[in-house]
């Protein structure tokens, strides 16, 4: 990992910006669920990851209580992981297609992932303000990733985050323009990557059939066809 991604992934770890969100992390860390008690939870903010060349950014909601919350890295740990690095495996971008621990062996290749909210809300339920207070870090990996050409956001939330980001650095004039659908390629602005939105695979979509395994491996096949352009 390059120095400056490091130096940034230990200050979210270090963030002590919204006390509602650290009072949960941290409340969920203790009480636990009783199918994960001897397990140690992170419980705290969680770092993104994946390779520092990755040509696409895979951009979440935020961590799961019982997942990135407990096991400490971005979908790792609950069904909504296990859906997308199957899709990611499928298509090349991850090493396997189940993501456990931290410590488990898998690798993204050509991809990063990180998330709009970098602490687990309760009810997964983040306030304005504290998606604003991480969006910074967003931003910051935005500049420092230097080949994206391809964001794929996960859910309509990270979608208007990301075009949040856009419409305040001037790209887009608002995100009026730029309807959330499935699958659907936005086109921005010379020198800006091409956004894809995909609905996020929460298992309220995946076991309503809303979100299929077919349907998210349709995302990252679109995002490879077009780094391949």
């Amino acid at each position: 990992m390059l120095p400056s991604l490091d130096s940034l992934q230990q200050s979210v770890v270090a963030c002590r910006r919204c006390p509602r969100l650290i009072q949960h992390c941290r409340l969920v860390a203790s009480v636990k669920r009783r199918a994960f008690r001897d397990w140690e939870y992170w419980g705290k903010p969680v770092p993104s990851f994946g390779d520092p060349e990755a040509g696409l950014l895979i951009l979440g909601l935020a961590p799961a209580a019982h997942g990135a919350n407990r096991t400490g890295r971005m979908f790792t740990g609950d069904r909504s992981g296990d859906f997308l690095f199957r899709a990611l495996h499928e298509t090349g971008f991850a090493s396997q297609s189940s993501s456990v621990a931290r410590d488990d062996g898998l690798e993204l290749h050509g991809a990063y992932i990180t998330a709009a909210l970098r602490c687990a809300p309760p009810d997964n339920k983040p306030s304005p303000g504290e998606i604003r207070h991480c969006r910074e870090y967003l931003e910051r990996e935005l500049e420092i990733l230097p080949n994206l050409r391809v964001v794929v956001a996960l859910g309509k939330l990270a979608f208007d985050v990301y075009l949040s980001i856009l419409r305040d650095r001037g790209v887009i004039k608002s995100r009026a323009a730029y309807r959330f659908a499935h699958n659907r390629e936005h086109r921005i602005a010379d020198g800006q990557p091409l956004l894809i939105s995909s609905y996020h695979p929460s298992q309220q979509n995946t076991s309503t059939g809303r979100l299929t395994g077919e349907m998210l491996r349709d995302v990252f096949l679109r995002a490879k066809r077009r780094l391949a352009e």
